[in-house]
């Protein structure tokens, strides 16, 4: 009878370990603060759920976490979720390597907010759920502004604004520069959006696989012009390196900058730096093209992505802990510790429940900005296979007109150089 039940005991050990479901979890997110924030959730999730192991861990930046993730899809060693940004959500549909998350079972989505999950909903699908998500706003020193003469209660909301609050800051602080931005493709995607003006064609390359960019138009040729401008004025500064928004950052918060644009999600750096610097910040919405009727930003940051070739309930499983990282109290503790956005409308409400905006009144602004972003193939962003090239392209080109060149040529030669990879790129799907 002790054998026999010795045996049951040990049956029924087996079967418990059997049963385990190990979920790997790749992200990008080296940081302690971020890191930690992951890894306390997968501990929280892994005790709710006993038959269930999430095992997070960062894999490098997020083009790095993308290669890697592809490359073990093909030795059948993919993780079960995976983080990817928001511009690898062609490559990784292309890669043949993913499930749409809608698919892996029932889900409301209706909670998660609509320019955010827009992104990711590609021909009636959801491929990923969001996850952290941010765009881009003003930042701006209410000191420096003052002593130019400034109201710091009616930051520029235009190109033209910026222009001359910038002519204001040369007189009057001529040590001082008046924007520190980076030569960034982001920010250009963004300004697209607020002009309602695509990127690429077929709707963004969301009605057909995209062939050719209209960087090259109207809507382009302003925001180009916009750089321009403000470097022959001597009102720009930059490290001059592409995408340098950390060097932009620098510049800003040891005060030889007025204003700044960058993501939402650098908030609390910003916030943190303006303490130690002395300063009063402030926070203005994304100022856009004169004579242009807000359209909306470009949802940025990145999703949760489920490979294919998982078991049903490894991949169940990975949706679980995704949605428990992304619920309402989660993302609502997501945003005040990083920035980002919550991602959920209800989140936004617990967050406005607890007084967070009247405790934290800048992070309004970026609501407020999001929230009002229309809901059009602009807004949900442009799908390309060469997504990652194309914002080196156009920084390079911002880089041309910065330094003298003409813009109309410049644009041209830019968009030549994007339509060149996009056909190279679509030759693999015909």
């Amino acid at each position: 009878m002790k054998r026999l039940m010795l045996m049951l005991a040990l049956g029924s050990g087996l079967q418990t370990a059997a049963a385990q479901t190990t979920i790997e979890f790749w992200h990008s997110f080296g940081d302690a603060k971020r890191s930690d924030w992951i890894k306390a959730r997968a501990d929280e999730f892994n005790k709710s759920h006993p038959g269930v192991t999430v095992v997070p861990s960062y894999k490098g930046a997020y083009n790095d976490s993308l290669q890697a993730t592809i490359l073990a899809a093909r030795q059948n060693k993919a993780p079960a979720l995976v983080q990817i940004f928001e511009v690898g959500s062609q490559l990784a549909l292309d890669s043949g390597m993913f499930q749409p998350v809608s698919s892996v079972k029932a889900v409301d989505f209706s909670d998660y907010i609509k320019p955010v999950i827009n992104y990711y909903t590609i021909n009636g699908k959801v491929n990923s759920l969001p996850f952290n998500s941010s765009s881009p706003v003003l930042y701006y020193n209410k000191d420096l502004m003052t002593k130019a003469g400034l109201n710091t209660a009616t930051p520029p909301t235009t190109f033209g604004g910026v222009l001359r609050a910038c002519a204001k800051v040369k007189v009057a602080l001529p040590d001082t520069k008046c924007m520190s931005m980076a030569l960034y493709g982001w920010f250009v995607e963004q300004w697209m959006s607020e002009q309602n003006a695509l990127l690429f064609n077929n709707s963004n390359g969301r009605a057909g696989r995209a062939t050719a960019t209209t960087l090259d138009g109207a809507a382009g040729k302003k925001i180009f012009q916009f750089f321009k401008d403000l470097q022959d004025k001597g009102y720009l500064t930059n490290t001059g390196k592409l995408a340098d928004t950390d060097g932009t950052n620098a510049i800003f918060s040891n005060q030889r900058a007025v204003f700044t644009i960058n993501s939402t999600a650098d908030l609390g750096n910003q916030l943190a730096a303006a303490k130690t610097a002395g300063f009063q910040l402030g926070v203005g919405v994304l100022p856009i093209p004169d004579g242009t009727a807000r359209n909306g930003v470009v949802i940025g940051g990145a999703s949760l992505w489920i490979p294919k070739n998982l078991t049903k309930p490894q991949a169940e499983a990975a949706l679980d802990f995704a949605l428990y990282m992304t619920n309402t109290k989660n993302m609502a503790d997501w945003h005040k510790l990083t920035g980002y956005y919550p991602v959920r409308n209800s989140s936004i409400t617990a967050l406005r429940a607890q007084g967070w905006f009247t405790s934290s009144p800048l992070q309004i602004t970026a609501f407020n900005q999001l929230l009002a972003t229309k809901s059009n193939p602009a807004s949900a962003g442009a799908l390309n296979g060469v997504a990652i090239q194309t914002r080196t392209l156009m920084e390079q080109g911002l880089q041309k007109v910065t330094g003298g060149q003409g813009v109309d040529a410049v644009l041209s030669d830019t968009a030549n150089q994007i339509n060149a990879a996009l056909t190279d790129y679509n030759k693999n799907f015909k």
